[in-house]
């Protein structure tokens, strides 16, 4: 006779109307209010608002930086999590405790210490600008900005699968003869990815949305180094609040496209790797 397992929690529907109720407070009511407010221009005056001159060269930054700063989250991501991991070291605390600093840091603190310490009299900037790096004021800046915010999605979603994963499979291969970039590449990284996606996926989305550590960084040019989410903010400003929520719309679709084709990509990769 099969025994019913102890539950700690109430019973399912009071669980799941507590859950609906919660999410369409904090998520579902807020957005279908600012796409209630849109549906209530034509498409001909949405498409003019979101495709403006100056909305599309804030897009093609916007997106263009976010997913530079993704991959090279997921380069230096990896490596960090490979490293706190696999290795122990004095000081391992520490530095595990660093990587959620970009979470508790306030962002607008963020922009003015990359800033300061990038411009010209900064303590990196005086060695990189002689050279023609400038990372102040300008769009490496702005990467530089995302991939700070960024670093922490990917190092946390990779940690708890490298701490799972049997060390006994590299060492088999390394038995049967493979060498270790081959064990690297057949072993480990298929584990890895869909990890590695789900913080790409997170660390982009991220960075599509980020706004205070940015315009402290970025010079906020029009047509240079102005990102969308700026521009919204600047269309609140001048009380044009359609063209506002036409962008804040893009960005919205955009960000679930991503996440819904991540999240299929994730799924596919877990078939193909059992």
């Amino acid at each position: 006779m099969a025994t019913k397992k102890f539950n700690p929690l109430p019973g399912f529907g009071l669980t799941l109307g507590y859950t609906l109720f919660y999410l369409s407070v904090i998520v579902l009511i807020p957005l279908a209010g600012l796409f209630l407010r849109v549906f209530e221009m034509s498409f001909a005056d949405f498409w003019r608002l979101a495709t403006t001159e100056r909305a599309l060269a804030a897009y093609k930054l916007t997106f263009g930086a976010s997913l530079i700063a993704a991959l090279a989250n997921v380069v230096f991501g990896t490596l960090v999590a490979w490293v706190l991991v696999r290795y122990q070291f004095p000081g391992k605390r520490f530095l595990d405790a660093l990587v959620d600093f970009p979470f508790a840091l306030p962002t607008a603190v963020a922009g003015l210490t990359l800033s300061n310490l990038f411009a010209a009299n900064g303590w990196l900037g005086e060695f990189l600008v002689p050279l023609g790096i400038k990372g102040s004021y300008s769009r490496l800046g702005i990467i530089i900005a995302l991939t700070f915010v960024g670093m922490p999605f990917i190092v946390r979603t990779l940690q708890p699968v490298l701490e799972e994963f049997e060390r006994e499979i590299e060492e088999a291969a390394a038995t049967l003869g493979a060498t270790r970039l081959r064990t690297f590449c057949q072993v480990i990284a298929p584990a890895l990815f869909p990890a590695t996606l789900t913080g790409f996926a997170l660390s982009f989305a991220r960075a599509i949305g980020e706004y205070g550590s940015i315009v402290f960084i970025a010079g906020n040019k029009a047509y240079e180094s102005e990102i969308a989410p700026l521009l919204i903010v600047i269309r609140l400003e001048e009380y044009n609040f359609e063209g506002a929520m036409a962008i804040a719309v893009v960005l919205l679709v955009f960000s679930f496209a991503l996440l819904i084709t991540i999240n299929l990509l994730e799924r596919w990769a877990s078939r193909f790797q059992h």
